[in-house]
């Protein structure tokens, strides 16, 4: 089966980029392997719909990006399958032209969405240019580790860390890197 780790989010907006910068946290910390499996991560910002045939090439799909919840708290993380999603989950609110709710929702009209998980993080601070992530959502990435980990090891991954890079040291390397 082919896996997809999707990061999404604007990573020039503070905690609205999270998706993003997890994932690249989680490529540069881990060895991931599986005898029938592959993982590949994906950086894809804010492009939403133009990710659709990208999605649509694999056979499983988690996507991590911020996401609002009724009643919930900056720094708390969420994970479901999007067949299944609470319905106090919303995408609303973030720094995306188009949302990845609707993005996965047109998937499904013309069936290629695959079987997709999302985990999800309430941001606190979405805020133009800039890169630094509130420490409820630097903290709530240790729950996103553990769940992520948790889950791909139910998918059959075994996985060595090799690196102990922290999301603001992520954030700031992609800062350097563009300015």
């Amino acid at each position: 089966m082919r896996v997809l780790l999707l990061g999404i989010g604007n990573v020039m907006f503070a905690d609205e980029g999270v998706g993003v910068h997890f994932t690249k946290m989680i490529e540069k910390n881990f060895k991931f392997k599986s005898k029938e499996h592959t993982l590949d991560f994906v950086d894809g910002g804010t492009l939403a719909n133009v990710l659709s045939p990208i999605i649509a090439s694999y056979d499983y799909a988690i996507i991590v990006d911020c996401i609002d919840a009724d009643g919930s708290n900056i720094g708390e993380v969420y994970f479901f399958d999007f067949d299944d999603m609470p319905r106090s989950i919303n995408w609303s609110g973030s720094a995306h032209e188009i949302e990845m709710l609707q993005t996965l929702e047109m998937m499904d009209l013309v069936g290629d969405r695959p079987q997709t998980k999302i985990l999800g993080i309430i941001p606190k601070r979405i805020t133009p240019m800039s890169f630094e992530l509130s420490s409820e959502v630097k903290n709530g990435t240790t729950v996103m580790q553990k769940t992520l980990l948790k889950h791909l090891g139910e998918l059959g991954f075994e996985y060595e860390k090799i690196d102990d890079t922290d999301i603001q040291s992520i954030a700031n390397e992609w800062k350097k890197e563009q300015f």
